[in-house]
């Protein structure tokens, strides 16, 4: 066994021009670690810094099991519920309870009542389709934003702007007007997520201590999850009993707005930085350096395709009323069984030690959500299709824990706005946009063939990312 070690104190961060191109910017203390399988090590003389070694997935940093990417003197908590003491995160979160809880019962409200009014699936894929187009149009200034502004003020504008939005889609229901005008007020809302989300993800950084970072990370996706399982479940309950949306949409401003009271009590330091001017070159240094790191384009790669295929949620209304035979709330139970799975998963990865095979555990993952989703395009069983639907939302969890996970340790801070806004851009690609997949291929061969044929499409993928991105299949321990 080769051990491999350097005492003197090392940054956490490497500037930018002391990287390799595609090597990872953080990089914590170095300590002692065995080699094992790491390949071969040239060592020119014993004061020169090794801070990397090579293992067959790329360049990582050489860390000790004991080591934790805490700033000198900062202990990492013990306990998963220590970060529920930090005041600011607590807020944080709670805001985001809300504001989830109020979309996922907009989104569940939004396919009901479009489909009550016009029985087509393709005015329930146009949905996706507009909310993917503000991703593509304002993905790159959002991030832009968070880089450069204040990012509690664009979180703050940008969740009234969803209020507001909320409050159209009422007025639209009350009215019973054309269904245009619900497409334009879903344009609106979708135009504010796409700067509230880069500048939230970025904004975690600033209130959590970078030592209990990665317990808030994960706390932060089961509050998602929580109120992704609840909210199609009210939001059905709530149509059921007063037989109209509006009511939904009513109750979703109410909520954005709590979320902007929460997240205006969080108190803050923000450190001044030079504000760098918006050009194309500092608009796309979010996807260069997302590019330049293999492991994370390949990785996203594989998400994208994956959810792009078997993106079957879109048909739910179809599968409740036709094929399940259920009504409203049946609905709201189906549409609250992916995120139930999901929920179930990051609480396990909150309580457990990190991955110890994370790029095996993606690919069997993503394998197991195709599977899944052809037990569900084949189901005409209630509670089965709840099951299949169950195991689609924990497979998926797998994919996002990974995802975050390897891009928030990647990323260098003054680039984290950027990057968390390519993140988002193809975390929405792959919803909205596979939404659009599904109903389209289900408007011309029916919704059981557009289910199987995309659970079919997604275990390709897996093959094909597993063979062309090998370093995936060799990703060892998650940290």
């Amino acid at each position: 066994m080769i051990n491999v070690i350097d005492s003197r104190p090392q940054p956490s961060f490497l500037r930018e021009d002391e990287r390799r191109p595609g090597e990872p910017a953080a990089v914590s203390d170095l300590g002692t670690q065995p080699l094992g399988n790491a390949g071969n090590l040239t060592i020119s003389c014993a004061s020169h810094r090794i801070p990397l070694f090579c293992r067959p997935y790329g360049w990582l940093p050489i860390m000790s099991k004991s080591e934790n990417p805490s700033p000198p003197g900062e202990k990492a908590p013990a306990q998963p519920y220590a970060v529920l003491q930090n005041r600011n995160f607590v807020l944080y979160t709670l805001g985001r309870l809300a504001a989830v809880l109020g979309q996922q019962m907009l989104s569940m409200a939004v396919g009901w009542e479009l489909y009550e009014r016009t029985h087509s699936p393709l005015c329930l894929g146009l949905v996706g389709l507009t909310q993917i187009i503000p991703m593509f149009l304002f993905t790159l200034p959002a991030g832009h934003w968070a880089d450069n502004l204040n990012r509690k003020h664009i979180i703050l504008w940008m969740t009234a702007l969803a209020a507001i939005a909320s409050l159209g889609l009422t007025w639209v229901s009350v009215r019973q007007s054309d269904p245009v005008w619900t497409y334009a007020w879903l344009f609106l809302a979708a135009s504010a997520r796409a700067f509230i989300w880069p500048a939230s993800q970025a904004f975690l950084t600033q209130i959590v201590p970078r030592a209990a970072f990665a317990r808030a990370v994960a706390w932060n996706s089961g509050t998602f999850q929580l109120s992704s399982v609840t909210g199609p479940v009210a939001g059905g309950a709530i149509i059921a009993y007063t037989g109209h949306a509006w009511a939904v949409f009513a109750l979703n401003a109410g909520l954005a707005l709590t979320c902007l009271i929460l997240q205006s009590m969080i108190r803050y330091r923000r450190e001044e930085s030079k504000r760098e001017p918006m050009t194309l070159t500092s608009l796309a240094a979010g996807f260069r350096f997302v590019f330049a790191t293999r492991i994370i384009i390949g990785i996203i790669t594989l998400d994208l395709f994956a959810v792009l295929l078997g993106g079957a949620t879109a048909l739910l209304p179809i599968y409740a009323k036709d094929i399940l035979h259920t009504d409203a709330s049946g609905l709201g139970l189906l549409q609250a069984a992916l995120p139930l799975g999901s929920l179930a998963i990051a609480l396990v990865v909150a309580h457990r030690p990190p991955m110890n095979k994370a790029g095996r555990a993606l690919l069997f993952a993503v394998a197991g959500f195709g599977l899944a989703t052809i037990g569900f395009g084949f189901s005409k069983v209630f509670w089965f299709s709840w099951a299949m639907l169950f195991c689609c939302g924990a497979t998926d969890s797998v994919s996002v824990v990974v995802r975050q996970t390897l891009v928030q340790l990647l990323t260098p801070d003054e680039k984290r706005g950027r990057v968390s806004a390519v993140n988002s851009l193809f975390i929405g690609t792959s919803n909205e946009l596979g939404g659009f997949e599904s109903g389209l291929v289900a408007e011309w061969f029916g919704p059981v063939f557009s289910a199987v044929s995309g659970g079919f499409g997604t275990l390709i993928v897996v093959g094909l990312i597993a063979w062309f991105w090998p370093e995936i299949r060799r990703y060892g321990r998650l940290e």
